[in-house]
């Protein structure tokens, strides 16, 4: 068995057993859930880190930045604005103290919008768990030299993924990610400025590369940039994984520096991992028209093809233990966040309001295992996992985030309004996806540029505007909601608390 293998198998093998050793700690459903509201600020970061680059960035977005250049770092750079914003919500979502996304969604408006944005959760992060199976199949193919069929290694890693999520939620993830950022950190910052000396230099890269990919956009046009950039901002703003996490820091101090951590970790490490794929680019220009990896874009492969050609066997093992680390603990999270929204959004909530601890364990695991089922019949709907990637968080941006937003920054949005903007933004995006299915043309002439929207890359924009103005149109037309709906998402703890005692001295 060759060096890189063993890595790709042993690896995980280690995750497991430290979440078999950490599952002793899971006495209530909230441990799983929020690890019982203690997680530290380094634990916190290495687990968002580690949750944000997924295989949209390893696979996605590195072979966009391979077949396009500089310019995808607009694809990232929605994320890291959208950070930007979430710094300034973080203690507010701490402070509040629910579990899930969807339990913000019913304080904020009522249970339907928990219902709806339940199913917009349970959609998109199926997707999204999809491609890491995905990734995961790609890594033990290459490094087999295709003794692992890229669908054999895809359903090795659903299995441990699955078994890993399901032995003890929250506290395994938060204890492994630390680690697993580490890795991920070392992996692609040896394999940059490595792949650069051995090409001869920051010019030599340079010369290698079609002029395009050293062009600010590219060669595309401003629109193709919104389409890229705003999924990413708007999923991040509506990323359930993140809020469950900001539920289970120690502190509303502890969120917000988690988010200062967390944009410092992911700009690092996905311009890092553009840069490889650029460099990968000059190395090796054949992947531009391959297929032959495994069926798909070979562009999309760029760094594990690096890992296994370009590097020493030491550095090769390194960033092939980061491709894991990545493919582990993103899709893990994506696993227990619709889980936990079944257990408690649904079988809680709408069907066993009085179920004990040890029922609400089981649901959660079961649903664990069903969507990993599920995830692999949904990998067979996509050509590649940027597409994947696109489809999935227009989903979350389109339907979750402008109702999530508002709730926190517009005191007038009211329970009809937000109802009105998940089940808006949802319908859009199925309908268009579906309609186009069927053969209805999306496409619309602009600026002389043709563009679908029904594409991966442009379907964002037509489910922002229906969600959106639907959110504004209907709460405008109805009655504002009452103070203690909003007021939550508003007032600092501490200024509730100055109220009340102005108030009681003025009884007195």
């Amino acid at each position: 068995m060759n060096l890189l293998l063993m890595v790709v198998i042993l690896y995980p093998l280690l995750l497991v057993g430290v979440s078999v050793w950490r599952s002793r700690s899971v006495k209530s459903h909230e441990d799983f859930m929020v690890a019982g509201r203690e997680v530290p600020v380094p634990l916190l970061v290495g687990t968002l880190v580690c949750t944000w680059i997924g295989s949209g960035s390893l696979f996605g977005g590195a072979g966009l930045a391979y077949r396009t250049g500089i310019a995808e770092l607009w694809f990232s750079s929605g994320g890291w604005l959208g950070l930007v914003v979430a710094f300034f919500l973080a203690a507010r979502v701490r402070r509040i103290a629910e579990y899930t996304v969807p339990d913000l969604l019913e304080k904020r408006y009522n249970a339907l919008a928990r219902l709806l944005g339940t199913v917009a959760i349970i959609l998109a992060y199926v997707t999204i768990a999809a491609y890491q199976f995905r990734g995961g199949g790609w890594i033990l193919s290459i490094v087999s030299d295709g003794a692992i069929s890229p669908d054999t290694g895809m359903y090795i890693t659903a299995a441990v993924i699955v078994l890993f999520t399901a032995l003890a939620g929250m506290v395994s993830i938060v204890t492994v990610d630390m680690f697993n950022g580490i890795i991920i950190t070392l992996g692609v910052l040896f394999a940059v400025p490595y792949m650069v000396f051995e090409l001869g230099g920051v010019q030599a890269v340079m010369n290698a590369l079609p002029p395009s990919h050293l062009e600010p956009l590219g060669g595309h046009n401003v629109l193709w940039v919104f389409g890229v950039a705003a999924p990413t901002f708007l999923l991040i703003l509506g990323e359930s994984g993140m809020y469950q996490k900001f539920f289970s820091a120690k502190n509303e101090s502890a969120a917000r520096k988690a988010v200062v951590g967390m944009l410092l970790g992911i700009v690092i490490i996905e311009v890092a991992i553009a840069l490889l794929a650029i460099t990968g680019r000059a190395a090796f220009p054949d992947l531009m028209e391959s297929t032959s990896v495994v069926g798909r874009a070979g562009s999309e492969t760029v760094i594990l093809y690096i890992a296994r050609h370009g590097l020493p066997v030491a550095g090769g093992m390194v960033l092939l233990a980061a491709a894991v680390a990545i493919v582990f603990s993103t899709g893990n999270t994506f696993l227990l966040v619709p889980s936990t929204n079944v257990s408690r959004d649904l079988f809680q909530r709408f069907i066993r309001p009085d179920a004990s601890e040890w029922q609400m364990l089981l649901v959660q695991r079961l649903a664990i295992a069903g969507f990993g089922v599920l995830a692999l019949l949904a990998i067979t709907q996509f050509d590649t996992i940027l597409s994947m990637a696109l489809y999935a968080y227009s989903l979350v941006g389109a339907s979750l985030t402008p109702a999530l937003l508002a709730a926190f920054l517009w005191r007038r949005v009211t329970v009809a309004g937000g109802v009105a903007c998940i089940a808006g933004g949802l319908g859009a995006l199925i309908g268009i996806a579906a309609a186009s299915r069927l053969g209805v043309d999306f496409t619309l002439t602009l600026g002389r540029t043709e563009f679908d929207f029904a594409s991966s890359e442009y379907i964002v924009i037509p489910g922002v505007l229906v969600s959106t103005g639907l959110m504004v149109i209907v709460s405008l037309l109805t009655k504002p909601s009452p103070r203690e709906k909003w007021e939550p998402f508003f007032v600092p703890a501490g200024a509730r608390l100055e109220e009340a005692i102005v108030d009681e001295r003025r009884h007195v």
